[in-house]
């Protein structure tokens, strides 16, 4: 059984240094209006109350920065108010690329991606997120693959999964491909020194 979010584990969450910018809040709004309507956002508002945190979603500016304590914290009371799978929440990051006017403009300047990724991936990173840094490998366009690793973002293993789902989308956005495979294989949570992911296409 899950262990249940409680105020002392959400205190712990909001000492995790870093900052995110709001746009991905805004992203988690329009998952769960589509998944639980309007109902829904004041049942998952009334819980980050409970914790301590009264955040109204609809209050967010997408262009200011947040706790990304407060992050993990929407995830997870996401994935328990509703009884989310791991799988829900992958898709919520994958979903959030097609959610977000920002993120898919950001996802078209990749569209010559093996060469700009490289240049620019980890820039454009740091405008969303201020914690961390992000690692283009390899990225082979003529064997349909990619490893991006993800170092100093040690937030939460439900993070791997949204990061999972962002990944898969992104890619399958830049690359025109149908079908994205994406594996995590190094974790910070199993013990790895940063976090990597495969992508095949």
């Amino acid at each position: 059984m899950e262990e249940i979010l409680t105020k002392e584990t959400a205190k712990k969450l909001m000492e995790i240094k870093g900052e995110i910018r709001g746009i991905v809040f805004k992203t988690d709004v329009t998952f769960i209006l589509k998944e639980k309507g309007e109902e829904g956002l004041k049942k998952l508002e009334a819980e980050m109350e409970r914790l301590g945190y009264p955040f109204k979603y609809n209050t967010i500016k997408t262009s200011e920065f947040y706790p990304i304590g407060l992050r993990i914290i929407s995830l997870l009371l996401i994935k328990q108010t509703f009884g989310f799978s791991e799988e829900k929440i992958e898709e919520m990051g994958s979903l959030a690329i097609k959610f977000s006017p920002l993120l898919r403009i950001i996802t078209k300047l990749f569209l010559n991606f093996e060469k700009i990724f490289f240049s620019k991936g980890p820039e454009l990173f740091k405008k969303i997120v201020r914690v961390g840094e992000i690692i283009p490998v390899i990225i082979d366009t003529k064997k349909k693959e990619a490893i991006i690793r993800f170092k100093d973002l040690d937030l939460h293993p439900i993070y791997c999964r949204y990061l999972k789902g962002g990944l898969s989308s992104f890619f399958k956005v830049a690359t025109g491909a149908q079908t994205i495979t994406c594996q995590e294989t190094k974790c910070t949570f199993q013990g790895d020194e940063y976090h990597e992911f495969l992508l095949k296409w």
